[in-house]
């Protein structure tokens, strides 16, 4: 089973940037698709972004389209979320789950990290 450990977390200004890593242990990524979900207070856990790692495919919710980017780095075994014109909204905190299967990813599935807490102020 692969260990996650998110960080990259914080508080910025809207309209700011942040990135966040999921580094992984345990197993490589290379046959894995990762994603990152958030859940803000009094909220349901929601789908923010996925990578299949072996082709490199990307999808994203549409509340993030044009604005979060997700990418992989082989080498650090790392998954990154880059976080673009942040809005107040993006507030929550944000996990991101792995498994060998896309659509285990999607629906929650695989396994999870301890989240890292995203901060955005007016």
């Amino acid at each position: 089973q692969v260990h996650l450990v998110e960080s990259g977390g914080g508080l910025v200004q809207a309209g700011g940037s942040l990135r966040l890593s999921c580094a992984a242990s345990g197993r490589t990524f290379s046959s894995y698709a990762v994603g990152w979900f958030r859940q803000a207070p009094g909220k349901e856990r929601e789908f923010v972004a996925a990578i299949r790692w072996s082709d490199g495919r990307t999808y994203y919710a549409d509340s993030v389209k044009g604005r979060f980017t997700i990418s992989g780095d082989n080498a650090e075994n790392t998954v990154y979320l880059q976080m673009n014109i942040l809005k107040p909204e993006d507030t929550a905190v944000y996990y991101c789950n792995a498994d060998q299967r896309l659509s285990s990813v999607a629906a929650g599935l695989g396994s999870w990290g301890q989240g890292t807490q995203v901060s955005v102020s007016a």
